[in-house]
């Protein structure tokens, strides 16, 4: 190649090369080079390559060259879709990681968002909905997928409006996950890991180790570490009916106040409590299942392809069709993403 600097020093010379030249000058390696002719021979060490690897070296090396840059890129790509979610400060001064942006910041996968007393904010998620976060809440980012969109509400209250096709929104805490069907809730976690659920428009889905609660527009869901989610029941009962129900979720006391505060709930229930009632024959143990069904039964009467028998021993099937009957949507839709239920007896 003539006339160029670069190749044999002809030509003009680019003023940034020449430059680089003149700090490089001192460090240059002014001694000859060493002879290695007699250490190494030339024949011998034509003898010892085979002449078969001349072919079979670039035969494997290609395809490795090439699983070597899909890994690269794959890991590219994965990097890539971590999508961070934007973060608009509401009130105050909440901390996102390790910053505390004035009015707006980005919160990435496994980063928290921390509100003190006096702060609030508000989380886009993607373009399928938001999250708002009220003081004194901690909040984490654990996945951001095209199809899987996760939270960790360790404690603190937020609010969501998520208006994504069902089982693409989650929010973990310490006593179980809620799982979006197309809603707006409110979430609330206290200092011990325990807190409730409040849907105002649509479905969540409450969820810990199979132990599920559907809980409808209207309703409540208390939740308690390492039990999972209680029975969900309508916002505006009797105190002494959610007191009552508490007790049968979470129980600390003696079989026969147990059985007292299934009474208050059985005796208290009307028609808009049979989804409560439905959620208990999995609760309540086979004996007081029983009573249950009766008390359900005289609300709701089971529908045809729904026999005592098959309830009592948690018949699928039938518990759905049984569902289908309290006026609160279909199960089908449930079951794209739901869990299996516990097997029938």
């Amino acid at each position: 190649m003539k006339h160029d600097y670069l190749w044999d020093g002809s030509g003009e010379p680019d003023p940034e090369i020449q430059k680089l030249e003149r700090l490089l000058t001192p460090l240059g390696y002014n001694r000859p080079a060493p002879d290695f002719s007699e250490a190494v021979p030339e024949r011998r060490s034509r003898a010892r390559f085979p002449w078969f690897l001349a072919v079979w070296r670039p035969a494997v090396m290609a395809p490795a060259f090439a699983g070597m840059v899909l890994v690269i890129l794959a890991a590219w790509w994965g990097w890539q879709s971590r999508a961070a979610y934007d973060v608009v400060v509401l009130n105050g001064t909440p901390r996102v990681g390790w910053a505390h942006p004035d009015k707006t910041g980005r919160l990435s996968e496994g980063q928290w968002l921390e509100t003190d007393k006096s702060s609030r904010a508000r989380i886009n998620i993607g373009d399928i909905g938001q999250v708002e976060v009220e003081p004194n809440t901690r909040i984490g980012l654990m996945r951001a997928r095209s199809a899987e969109h996760r939270l960790s509400l360790q404690r603190g209250v937020m609010h969501a409006l998520i208006w994504a096709p069902p089982g693409q929104f989650f929010v973990n805490t310490p006593s179980a996950v809620a799982i979006d069907l197309g809603c707006a809730y409110t979430l609330e976690v206290d200092e011990n890991g325990a807190g409730f659920l409040r849907v105002t428009s649509g479905w969540v889905a409450f969820d810990r180790a199979g132990r599920e609660s559907f809980v409808p527009a209207g309703a409540v869901c208390a939740m308690r570490p390492g039990i999972g989610p209680g029975t969900p029941c309508r916002g505006d009962t009797s105190p002494s009916f959610s007191a009552a129900l508490a007790r049968i979720d979470f129980p600390s006391e003696d079989r026969g106040a147990l059985s007292e505060a299934l009474q208050t709930v059985l005796s208290q229930a009307g028609k808009k409590d049979a989804f409560t009632l439905w959620h208990l024959l999995f609760r309540v143990g086979e004996e007081e299942r029983v009573t249950v069904f009766e008390r359900l039964a005289a609300l709701v009467p089971p529908p045809d392809g729904v026999t005592r028998a098959g309830i009592l021993s948690l018949n699928r099937p039938m518990l759905d069709l049984w569902w289908n009957a309290l006026g609160l949507g279909d199960t089908g839709w449930w079951r794209i993403w739901e869990r299996p239920w516990p097997a029938s007896k």
